[in-house]
């Protein structure tokens, strides 16, 4: 049996029409959205609250947390709103509540002037700076893991978790299906490409977020339960489980945001075909830089990257034969023969536009 999940980070323009991101905006602007929206009790233990307190929500901050001399947060650094759903037994149920929760949070933040808008990667700021430098507790503790050694690049980035598990899947098959992912991420990511913004202007290929990020992160991670069953590499490939609910838990963390939740079903029916399928070889166990870099400047438009894309498709395809689930493929059977990504829309409307806020206004249906 299959269950499924979906972490989806939101940035947001500010009543000002500015991108609002750590520049700009304060922890307390995001603040006043979270607390006027609801809190389901049932959703718990299944997730995570953590030691900040900031997670208590189906919605909460995500940003930088800054420490003094110990575990307790004294700030938070914002970049946007991650909306996080419940765990489903399946992907229709697990869109729908996805779909409501993102309804609710632009409802919410309207009565705040701000509007939420789709990019992969901060269209104006190249890198984040922590103001002041980090302390020498906060140096030490980003020594723990390679996540927070690398911890700046996701205050860029906005993207993301697809999070798939199998019931009663013991952990080396686990790791190897993230293995399997983490290969054939390069050819998974193109139909979700959507950050061709770089520095206030357009960048030359599609993903800038694919670009900077994989390789440096993991493409996918695997929660496992035991340390002696962690494999240690960089960027992590496994991560020790926090709560019993992600224990066996894949998340594929190398997607660009969309914008059309249907393609988040998509690309989930696509995962669930190749834990099943048997016929693809390739594992790795960190992302293929070089291979990640290629398909963010090219996506379908370079060979390599085009027919392996078609061979996993097509292995997805032909593992959910027979399964309900084969017929969300649909959007990327289409996006493979247009080969248009949003990030090509993307391109064209800020050609015509001439703005990036004018481009970023058109998302999520408007």
């Amino acid at each position: 049996m299959f269950y499924f999940g979906i972490e989806h980070e939101v940035a947001f323009l500010n009543s000002e029409g500015k991108f609002a991101d750590f520049s700009c905006t304060k922890f307390t602007e995001f603040q006043q959205i979270i607390e006027q929206l609801p809190t389901y009790s049932q959703d718990y233990p299944q997730l995570r609250v953590g030691d900040a307190g900031i997670k208590k929500k189906r919605w909460y901050i995500e940003g930088f947390e800054r420490f003094f001399d110990s575990e307790k947060v004294i700030e938070c650094v914002p970049k946007g709103i991650e909306i996080r759903t419940t765990i489903h037994p399946d992907i229709h149920s697990t869109i729908v509540e996805l779909s409501e929760s993102f309804h609710l949070l632009c409802e919410i933040a309207a009565k705040s002037g701000f509007v939420p808008v789709l990019t992969s990667f901060n269209p104006y700021s190249s890198e984040f700076q922590p103001h002041p430098p980090l302390n020498d507790y906060e140096v030490q503790r980003r020594q723990a893991s390679p996540e927070k050694q690398t911890a700046n690049i996701p205050m860029l980035t906005y993207g993301p978790d697809l999070n798939i598990s199998v019931a009663n899947l013991d952990y080396e098959k686990v790791i190897d299906i993230g293995r399997k992912l983490t290969y054939y991420s390069p050819y998974l990511v193109p139909f979700s490409f959507s950050s061709p913004f770089y520095q206030g202007d357009l960048w030359s290929g599609l993903s800038v977020r694919t670009f900077m990020r994989t390789g440096k992160r993991p493409a996918a991670m695997v929660f496992v339960e035991k340390p002696e069953q962690l494999i240690k590499t960089f960027p992590s490939l496994t991560k020790i489980a926090r709560i019993p609910a992600e224990i066996g838990r894949i998340e594929f963390k190398a997607f660009d945001s969309c914008d059309d939740f249907s393609i988040y079903a998509a690309l989930l029916a696509l995962l669930k075909g190749l834990v099943l399928d048997d016929s693809l070889p390739g594992r790795a166990t960190i992302p293929d830089t070089e291979k990640h870099q290629i398909s963010a400047q090219f996506g379908f438009n370079h060979p390599e990257i085009l027919q392996n894309v078609k061979e996993v498709l097509e292995a997805g395809e032909n593992a959910l034969q027979g399964d309900g689930d084969r017929d969300l493929l649909a959007p990327l059977q289409n996006i493979l023969a247009t080969r248009v990504t949003k990030a090509d829309q993307m391109r064209e409307d800020f050609q015509a536009l001439g703005s990036i806020e004018a481009v970023l206004k058109r998302s999520y249906g408007e």
